[in-house]
């Protein structure tokens, strides 16, 4: 029975020592005073287009808007113009046309 006690206790020291040996190792891997050092580098593709490409594109959709932008503007104003002739339509009905039919 002794020896089963005095075996349990050297297999705990020794599974203490190792856990004492594993930390050191890890301790010694954190502190390392030669860590690698890594330079980062912006990534660039390889088919990045060129700046005249990037400025046509963009000269482009300036001016797909301001053709937008010109037709809407037509578009309103016809649409005011009708709006407009309509309403002067409709006050002259009821001054001048509407008015006479009551009286006679």
């Amino acid at each position: 029975m002794t020896s089963e006690k005095e075996l349990e206790l050297q297999e705990r020291l020794l599974r203490e020592r190792e856990v004492e040996l594993r930390l050191r190792e890890m301790e010694s891997n954190i502190h390392a005073t030669d860590a690698a050092f890594h330079q980062t580098v912006k990534h660039q593709p390889e088919n990045s287009q060129k700046p005249w490409v990037k400025k046509a594109i963009l000269g482009g959709k300036l001016f797909a808007l301001g053709v937008v932008a010109l037709v809407a503007v037509r578009i309103a104003s016809v649409l005011a113009g009708f709006i407009i002739v309509g309403a002067l339509g409709w006050m002259s009905y009821k001054l001048f046309l509407e008015s006479k039919k009551t009286n006679l």
